[in-house]
């Protein structure tokens, strides 16, 4: 029963990181209020693919926490600062994906609106950069977490948490070069690099289901 529910969340853990990338590469670049609007039925599929890839990855990101669980079930705090990310993400997704450009679409093109409808697009600018900063914050304070775990207790291949410590590293030192992940391509490469760890602790995970059933 543990096993099972192991491989489905590592299985559900890696298709979510899959997802994640398939969306970044299809986020079309922001721009003017008539480039959104040209742009409505990408922006709207690529933002519900998002969405779509969030309950895999909460799933996913359950199955790690039980797995590296300990007595002081500092795991399970973990896995909830991880969730908060993730809500943090839907919202940004369905404000800025789904939200605005169907907005945009049903109002008036009159020149009188313009001033109002670029207040509103500005307004959800600052809030994607706001739930972002969330998002990036509390996932990466998880997978660093997670990361040392995994080197404590060997549960996994001790080299994924230091391959995730690494990336951390990486991630502080753009920071610090102050490369921007608010913005679209920083926020791929975030993606992807967080996506990359993810799918290498799934395949892992799946790994050592296998290993304790030949046991």
């Amino acid at each position: 029963m543990e096993n099972s529910f192991t491989k489905t969340s590592a299985t559900s853990l890696s298709l979510g990181s899959l997802l994640s990338l398939v969306t970044m590469l299809l986020h079309p670049s922001g721009g003017s209020i008539e480039h959104i609007i040209r742009m409505r039925h990408i922006l709207i599929f690529s933002h519900v693919l998002a969405i779509a890839c969030l309950p895999l990855l909460g799933f996913g990101a359950w199955g790690l926490s039980i797995l590296l669980q300990t007595r002081s079930r500092i795991s399970t705090l973990i896995f909830f600062v991880f969730c908060f990310g993730l809500i943090a993400a839907m919202i940004a997704a369905a404000v800025n994906g789904l939200i605005l450009p169907q907005f945009l679409s049903a109002s008036s093109k009159a020149a009188s609106q313009q001033l109002m409808l670029r207040t509103v697009v500005n307004y959800g600018h600052h809030m994607n950069i706001s739930l972002a900063n969330i998002f990036i914050f509390a996932s990466s304070l998880s997978i660093m977490a997670w990361c040392i775990l995994i080197i404590r207790s060997g549960l996994l291949p001790r080299w994924t948490g230091h391959f995730g410590l690494l990336l951390f590293g990486f991630g502080i030192g753009c920071f610090l070069l102050k490369v921007n992940f608010t913005a679209l391509y920083g926020f791929r490469i975030f993606v992807a690099g967080l996506a990359i760890w993810m799918i290498i602790a799934g395949l892992q995970m799946i790994l050592t289901v296998k290993s304790n059933i030949k046991k």
